[in-house]
């Protein structure tokens, strides 16, 4: 492979910058962590949550400096790995290079929190420059320097431009296996998504269950379930490669599986061997297709203050109450319903969770069974399985349905999903990303503007080299996540970084794709139009960015 001329750094020195990069980046980290510590203690020497929240702006500008701190690490680990299994070549050091190269300067002068907010470490965080200084090594000056470069985005875009339609910009450094199985998805995809998507959004029509049996057939429903229960076995990285690669194809396709994920979870952790052999099989299968009901009107993420209500009749439970925002209930089989059982048990030990079973409906009679009504929440994206408002009114669960046959684990039993749920969300997120260059990339091509294509632009070209570099950076993090999941490690750190990078990764690709694509990137015509509808919604569900922030904020808080 010959190198081109903005090719400087050899592969090995960027593993060992990277290495020594990303140790910098973590004492910087533990120096924000102990620095913002001071501000939020209480008299008592604990996180005092008052003081959390008046100071939410530093804490989550330390989250936001954590996730950095992780990536950069990631990126070191990547390259490494690479290394070793002799696929270190140019495109996946351009990527390490200018991944790593931008991140660590942003950490030193300033994160983008969202669009408006900005964390810097000599304002937010309470360090002086002098102290700064001292974790700005060698090792990171040389990333910055020979980092982010004109010339080195310029080398990536033409690398991209070689690699046509690949699955990946580089490497993704998971195994053949993992691989065989990305290439199953996305010929998939291609071949039964892609061109139906955009007119599926536009109508605001169902996802056709002819796709939702092939996906079954494929054994999407039941990836990761063990086999003793019908499933393939397989690990959460498995999940992330094929969330991903549908979610490339339509968001709302990688989206089904994670209705089965989050069910399959609950149950596993939760449920009795009798509700394991029961409904695990038929999730697996796409026999039976689930939907979560845990979200109220008024509560959003305060599932504590949750008010719908189950009683028990004899040997029934009667559910009455109102949920919000449920995903895919109309053609759901089984709901798994966060509900208050114990109404003297004031917060989260007063819930319960039921897996309450109803017939399939569809437009013109969405809930044929008695008790429950609802209503669809018209939306901007994430189509094709239809959001509702729900109304329970006695609606009636078999009481061997209670989740693991104890009362008041509903909360505990929710927090065990968190972790699979937002690593999924997250591979999600990059699905849509990588759907996002995609279209921009075919769009910079084709488009000729003052006698040139559109992607001899440097402007343009950078927008696509960025994207490629922060996809990368984010399927490095959701891999991390997925590996300690499948080691039986918490992970909920780790999850919840790649998840709210990801987020935010989605959203920029899909924003500078169709600033790309100019005024047509408005019409609706245009694909990208849906994506970036897609796309804002990643840094809302399974865990808002701000929401997140404080949740990794917390735990490095509490830990340090």
């Amino acid at each position: 492979m010959s190198a081109s001329p903005a090719f400087q750094t050899e592969p090995q020195d960027v593993v060992a910058l990277s290495a020594e990069a990303g140790a910098a980046a973590k004492k910087l980290v533990a120096e924000a962590t102990r620095r913002v510590r001071t501000r939020v203690l209480g008299p008592d020497g604990k996180i005092d949550a008052a003081r959390l929240e008046t100071e939410q702006h530093a804490a989550h500008g330390l989250a936001w400096l954590a996730v950095y701190g992780e990536a950069v690490r990631e990126l070191g680990t990547y390259a490494a790995s690479l290394r070793e299994a002799g696929q270190l070549g140019e495109t996946e050091t351009l990527l390490v290079k200018i991944g790593a190269g931008e991140y660590l300067d942003q950490m030193f002068g300033g994160i983008p929190m969202s669009q408006g907010e900005m964390v810097r470490p000599t304002g937010s965080l309470g360090l002086s420059a002098k102290e700064l200084a001292q974790f700005r090594t060698e090792a990171v000056e040389a990333m910055i320097a020979d980092g982010n470069t004109p010339e080195n985005r310029a080398a990536l875009v033409a690398k991209i431009r070689e690699g046509g339609g690949s699955a990946t910009i580089g490497a993704s450094g998971l195994d053949e296996d993992m691989e065989a199985i990305r290439s199953e998805m996305r010929r998939f995809g291609k071949a039964e998504v892609v061109d139906q998507a955009h007119e599926w959004h536009l109508k605001n029509a169902y996802i056709p269950m002819e796709i939702v049996q092939k996906m079954a057939e494929l054994g999407v429903f039941g990836l990761t379930i063990p086999e003793e229960y019908g499933g393939m076995g397989m690990p959460k990285t498995a999940m992330c490669v094929v969330s991903e690669e549908l979610s490339r194809a339509y968001i709302g396709v990688g989206s089904l599986g994670t209705r089965s994920e989050i069910a399959a979870e609950l149950i596993l952790g939760g449920g009795t061997e009798e509700q394991k052999q029961r409904f695990l099989p038929k999730i697996a299968s796409g026999e039976i297709l689930p939907t979560a009901v845990f979200t109220e009107p008024n509560t959003g993420s305060d599932l504590a203050s949750l008010r719908t209500k189950a009683v028990k009749d004899g040997d029934t439970w009667k559910i009455s109450g109102n949920k919000t925002w449920i995903t895919h209930p109309v053609r759901a089989d089984i709901m798994t319903v966060l509900v208050r059982t114990k109404p003297e048990e004031k917060g989260h030990r007063g819930l319960s969770m039921l897996i309450a079973e109803k017939p399939r409906g569809d437009d013109a009679n969405p809930f044929p069974v008695e008790g429950l009504s609802g209503g669809e929440i018209e939306v901007l994206g994430y189509r094709g399985m239809k959001e509702y408002e729900l109304a329970f009114e006695n609606f009636s669960v078999p009481g061997d349905n209670l989740l693991g046959g104890v009362e008041g684990k509903g909360f505990a039993q929710l927090m065990q999903t968190f972790e699979s749920a937002r690593i999924q969300t997250a591979a999600r997120a990059i699905g849509v990303a990588q759907s996002a260059l995609d279209i921009g990339l075919r769009y910079a091509e084709e488009r000729v503007q003052f006698g040139k294509a559109l992607i001899n632009f440097p402007r343009v070209a950078d927008k696509l080299a960025m994207m490629a570099v922060e996809i990368n950076i984010a399927r490095q993090l959701t891999y991390f996540s997925a590996r300690e999941k499948d080691e039986g490690k918490r992970c909920d750190l780790e999850a919840g970084m790649a998840k709210l990078l990801g987020a935010r990764v989605a959203w920029a690709a899909a924003d500078n794709a169709l600033q790309i694509h100019g005024g047509n990137g408005f019409a609706l015509e245009y694909q990208i139009s849906r994506v970036l509808c897609d796309a804002r919604i990643l840094s809302i569900f399974e865990g808002a960015a701000e929401i997140q922030a404080q949740v990794i904020a917390r735990r490095l808080l509490e830990a340090a």
